[in-house]
């Protein structure tokens, strides 16, 4: 970490300097393909950022390094010639590698590192919390908004013992309100079903403990909109920072254990929460596991198998036998089997609650559980090892990366935005106490706009500034552009209320996009960066059409290619055989009986596991030298001897030996193509220096460290 840490600000110092010396005219060209120049600090610079440490500046890896940068910029240059840097489909694709890369730039990096510190300080706790939820959509017409509210409102008072009598009247004029001449029976139905349900959650809250009334409201019909709630109450389990939306997560870290928080509004709706509990972090554990896979929609024979199976497993971990060897012989979560049955580290809410709960409870290296039933099936769970909280250094990484993509990145482009705005001077044409350029566009919407069929073209004539950043102003007329990129089908709602929303996103985008613009100017490094994915998509767009995807789609130049290096493509010599491992010699010896009367692997199978799923395991293929050490160690036709080996006994049947010989092209297909695309390159790289003329300033070279 720290010497990549040391190479980045390398990289920045060589940038900057570059830039300097392109400012002063002073950049020397080492390099020139076609028309095309390339001065030192441009290859220096990729050179330093793909060059080894210790290769830096000798002259052997500077002049391997330079014919490889020739041949990019050769195919770079045959791009601009073809003009594919002017197609829309690269143009596209270079904003959003831009969108990305201007990232780092755009934000507050005093708000980031606060968020960074507030989210670990967080991660040193668990949270155990409840919630009621009353949904209501993030852009949700005011009354609409108003009545989820107060509906969550006379949750709250009666779970918390208040008076729900005037909030619950309110309530009850209001959706009444919502209905109109052309409501119908039905609707007047579900408004008395809505009414009654409410009022019979408080009447039967209220004769619960003030301890129970929380959990009794979660679990009454219609009224907690998180579909788990009429099982668990609305138990969430234990959290911890990161895992939950950010109002919510601060709500919960917030509220003290017992207490029943104020509504807080989510992207989901209203929620109240209850903290039941909070502790210290429980930290990460690292365990493996031996799984039998038992889903709910299996058949009663085959549950029975699994639990059977596990049942088994058990016993021979409680006998002693390796935990390792069983995992890989018998799991049925192969990614884990490979690895003797061990997962990654992990903490508190990332796998089922069962299974957490089992392996936190583990208390020493090397115990193991017992049978643990989870939604994926039967587990047997060994404790590897437990670890703390990690340092705040360690953690930062991941946190930045999970605050980028978390509501909570929204403070730190907030306090940017502020900054842009201060920066660029801007200015609205606003009054202290109204903004009539503004309310003069609540006129320019119509019912098109709801059907996203609405055109700008209504509102050409309108073109008084809103806002203005520096010497440039926005216009009635570029609002009206915005709405008109932006519009969605949508139900018909308070034109205001949409107007009013929209110029702020209007304001806010438009201070974002005229900040990123800047970034070339204002940062050096982002400049060569950009340059740096431009040429690179060039190499790989046409790369790709004149030799990766050719070589595939050219099957008649493949096969000729193939036809005329067949001797490249050989077999070794292959054993057509089965690998059978055995619980015992008692199995071990019924397998070769039934093998003596030719019976199949599946038939064997079938009556050796008939009392036990873990009496027999057959590998079956043919195997090439390496593949298998059973099979190496017995490479010749016959069977080999028994070898007891973890309490198991192996044995390998060679049916036949597959002498070395040629392949076919559908066996060598891959390899060939691989070949192909080769010789093609080099082909391609010999046309375009016949097509460009190449020069390197040798004097030059001789400066490049």
């Amino acid at each position: 970490m720290k010497n990549l840490t040391k190479l980045s600000l390398a990289l920045s110092f060589v940038l900057c300097a570059s830039a300097v010396l392109n400012a002063q005219g002073t950049d020397p060209v080492l390099l020139t393909v076609g028309s095309s120049k390339v001065t030192k600090s441009e290859f220096e610079n990729i050179y330093h950022k793909n060059g080894t440490k210790e290769d830096l500046g000798k002259k052997e890896s500077v002049d391997k390094y330079l014919d490889l940068f020739i041949n990019f910029k050769l195919k770079v240059r045959e791009a601009e010639e073809l003009k594919m840097d002017t197609s829309s489909s690269f143009r596209e694709e270079m904003k959003g590698y831009r969108r990305q890369l201007a990232q780092p730039y755009m934000t507050d990096k005093d708000v980031n590192e606060k968020l960074l510190q507030e989210a670990y300080d967080r991660l040193k706790w668990d949270i155990r919390a409840s919630h009621i939820l009353v949904r209501c959509e993030e852009n949700a017409l005011p009354k609409d908004t108003q009545e989820a509210y107060t509906r969550i409102s006379i949750i709250r008072a009666s779970v918390t013992g208040g008076n729900p009598a005037a909030l619950m009247s309110n309530y009850e004029k209001m959706v009444r309100a919502s209905l109109n001449k052309s409501s119908t029976a039905r609707d007047s139905g579900e408004v008395n079903l809505k009414i009654a349900g409410l009022k019979a959650m408080v009447a039967s809250v209220a004769k619960e403990s003030a301890a129970e009334r929380f959990n009794s409201a979660a679990k009454q019909n219609n009224i907690s909109d998180d579909p788990g709630a009429k099982d668990n109450g609305g138990d969430l389990g234990y959290f911890t920072s990161m895992q939950m939306v950010y109002p919510f997560e601060n709500t919960a870290y917030n509220t003290a254990p017992g207490e029943v928080s104020m509504p807080v509004r989510t992207r989901f709706g209203y929620h109240i929460v209850k903290v039941t509990d909070k502790r210290a972090a429980q930290g990460e554990v690292l365990v493996a596991h031996i799984m039998v896979k038992a889903p709910d929609n299996q058949t009663r024979q085959d549950s029975a198998a699994a639990r059977q199976k596990i049942d088994e497993l058990y016993g021979k971990v409680k006998k002693g036998e390796d935990f390792a060897e069983l995992a890989k012989t018998y799991s049925d979560d192969k990614p884990s089997a490979r690895n003797g049955g061990q997962m990654q580290w992990f903490g508190t809410n990332r796998l089922p609650f069962e299974f957490e709960q089992a392996s936190f409870a583990l208390k020493n290296k090397g115990d193991y559980s017992g049978v643990v039933r989870t939604k994926y099936g039967w587990h047997v769970i060994k404790l590897i090892d437990k670890k703390g909280v990690p340092t705040f250094e360690e953690s930062r990484n991941d946190l930045k990366s999970k605050i980028s993509r978390d509501s909570r990145s929204q403070k730190a482009k907030a306090s940017l935005i502020s900054r842009i705005k201060m920066d660029y001077g801007f200015k609205e044409t606003r009054a202290k106490k109204n903004f009539p350029a503004l309310e003069e566009c609540y006129k320019i919407l119509d019912t098109n706009y709801f059907q996203g069929k609405w055109s700008a073209a209504k509102s050409a004539s309108m073109s008084k500034p809103l806002f203005s950043l520096q010497d440039k102003q926005y216009t009635q007329g570029d609002f009206a552009k915005y709405l008109e990129s932006h519009q969605t089908v949508r139900p018909k709602t308070d034109v205001p209320m949409i107007i009013n929303t929209m110029y702020d996103q209007f304001v806010n985008e438009t201070c974002y996009n005229y900040e990123e613009a800047r970034l070339d100017q204002k940062f050096p490094e982002f400049k060569a960066l950009m340059q740096e994915y431009r040429d690179g998509i060039l190499l790989f767009e046409l790369t790709d059409k004149k030799v990766w995807s050719k070589a595939i789609k050219d099957t008649t130049g493949a096969k000729e290619y193939f036809a005329n290096h067949r001797e490249s493509y050989q077999w070794g010599e292959r054993a057509d055989a089965s690998v059978y491992t055995c619980a015992d010699d008692k199995i071990a010896k019924q397998v070769h009986t039934l093998l003596a009367q030719k019976k199949s692997d599946k038939d064997i199978l079938a009556v050796v596991n008939k009392d036990s799923q873990l009496n027999l395991q057959v590998e079956t293929k043919l195997f090439s030298k390496g593949e298998n050490k059973a099979v190496d160690a017995n490479w010749k036709q016959g069977t080999s001897a028994d070898k007891k080996e973890e309490n198991k006994v192996s044995f390998v049947v060679v049916r036949k030996m597959m002498k070395p010989g040629a392949k076919e092209y559908s066996e060598a297909r891959g390899l060939v193509t691989s070949d192909y695309q080769s010789t093609l390159e080099k082909a391609w790289i010999e046309e375009l220096k016949k097509k460009y003329t190449v020069s390197v300033d040798k004097e030059v070279l001789s400066t490049v460290k």
